[in-house]
């Protein structure tokens, strides 16, 4: 129902007339619009959920949660049909795309039940009862590059806590929540409890984090648009959670011995690419030995040039377009800051890829010879472009780690494990991923400085959307 929003159970006209278009990466062609919301539509849509929160809040979590499982398996139904639209509206590779951008909002609506049963809603404190209630109406709005997959962080432990959402997806990539509305109908939600408007952030989204009825604004976004959320929120002074930006460090320790460092620069490309680099945690400064740069400047070049750009349906293409025209200019503007600033291209740079002249393409790209304080090494790129920095030792590869105004994610690679965790311990980041830990999805996820505030997913997840309440006895 692109055309459409969905408010108090219904699929509903907007107030306005206005589209947005919806562009194919890939092809540049318009696949879709939808509405073009208005501040009318947003509040239409926050007084159902208001008016919704009481009877929702009043059932039993375990039953909330397992309306979420049912939305999990509801949407595995449409796995292949999920898939292909976000490739069409994203450009992510198909087999990734099945894996992460589908395959992890089914796993987070699936986790509802175990993580509702982590959570103590009720605690005895002496004479008094602790109450652990929803926090209210909340307001999520959510990211382009992770659509579905940052929509099920935010819908599915707000509703399980007890809350009534508002969603507004980005406009750039929006089909998924169209179809994960539908889904919310059919597995049966009560009316006004999830709520989809459509817009762009200077109206819908700013209109749904000022609203008086919205009592927690969850935000997945740039840094920028973060700090305008949190100012809009605070005039009502409601409950802010943040996860920005960020500029991640990747070291890799001396003691590695030849054949584990060259295993750890490739896959330090890997965890710099993903997704084309539009990733907020990707690995995009890599820390060296300052002995070992010239070997590392060799393997990472080497290493990117098999990303080969392409076709997202492609099975030969590692690496999709960028998703729109302004992204790529953004990232093209970097790469051309950078060359002007004195940084050595190892490869890739600012042009079209051979042959894809149509598609929104960069080239993977490897820099190097720059400082870290340079722009290039201080600002989040989002685009297929790694930085290579060199250290003296130990002290000065945690100084140039902790030297942006991010903290949102890290990695740290080392012969010996409890060194390398150490060293973990001293990098400010929300997550720090040692010898290539295995990732846990029920872990929270989220950042420190200007990476942003609040946590994501399993319990930590839930209880950002709950409150306290004392009653004594």
């Amino acid at each position: 129902m692109p055309h459409r929003i969905y408010v108090d159970g219904e699929w509903v006209q907007a107030s306005g007339g206005e589209v947005i278009p919806v562009v194919n990466p890939t092809t540049e062609d318009v696949i879709a619009e939808v509405p073009r919301c208005d501040a009318k539509d947003v509040a239409r849509a926050v007084e159902a959920a208001a008016a919704a929160l009481p009877a929702w809040s009043a059932r039993p979590a375990a039953e909330r949660a397992a309306l979420c499982a049912a939305v999990a398996a509801a949407l595995d139904k449409r796995a292949e049909q999920l898939t292909d639209t976000i490739v069409d509206e994203l450009g992510m590779p198909l087999r990734l795309t099945r894996l992460i951008q589908v395959g992890a909002p089914i796993r987070t609506f699936a986790s509802m039940p175990e993580v509702a049963s982590s959570v103590e809603f009720e605690e005895r404190l002496g004479g008094a009862v602790v109450h652990r209630d929803p926090i209210g109406v909340v307001g999520a709005i959510t990211p382009w590059n992770y659509p579905l997959h940052q929509i099920a962080a935010k819908v599915a432990p707000a509703l399980t806590a007890g809350c009534t959402v508002v969603l507004k997806p980005s406009e750039v990539t929006p089909l998924n929540a169209f179809a994960l509305a539908e889904v919310m109908h059919e597995v049966g939600f009560p009316p006004g409890v999830f709520n989809l408007v459509c817009g762009v952030g200077p109206e819908a989204g700013e209109a749904l984090a000022a609203h008086p009825l919205v009592d927690m604004v969850s935000f997945t976004g740039s840094t920028r648009a973060g700090r305008r959320v949190a100012e809009l929120a605070a005039a009502t002074v409601k409950r802010t959670a943040l996860e920005l930006g960020g500029k991640s460090p990747n070291v890799l320790l001396d003691d590695l011995d030849d054949t584990a460092f060259e295993d750890a620069v490739r896959k330090g490309v890997a965890a710099c690419y993903l997704n084309s680099g539009q990733t907020c945690s990707a690995l995009t400064r890599l820390l060296i030995p300052r002995g070992r740069l010239a070997r590392a400047e060799r393997i990472a070049a080497e290493e990117a040039e098999t990303y080969t750009p392409g076709d997202p349906r492609d099975a030969a293409t590692r690496l999709g377009p960028l998703v729109s025209a302004v992204q790529r200019e953004r990232v093209r503007e970097h790469l051309r800051a950078a060359a002007a600033d004195g940084a050595t291209t190892l490869t890739g740079g600012p042009g079209a890829p051979d042959g894809l002249e149509r598609g929104f393409y960069v080239r993977p790209t490897v820099l190097s010879g720059v400082a870290p304080e340079s722009r290039i090494a201080q600002e989040e790129i989002f685009g297929p472009v790694l930085v290579i920095l060199p250290y003296a030792d130990e002290d000065e590869a945690v100084r140039i780690a902790n030297g942006t105004a991010y903290g949102l994610a890290a990695g740290v690679r080392g012969a010996d494990a409890e060194r390398a965790h150490r060293v973990a311990r001293r990098i400010r980041a929300g997550q720090i991923r040692v010898n290539d830990g295995a990732h846990n999805g029920l872990a929270p996820f989220g950042g420190f400085k200007q990476s942003g505030y609040g946590r994501e997913y399993g319990r930590f997840g839930l209880e950002e959307f709950l409150t306290t309440t004392t009653v004594q006895l």
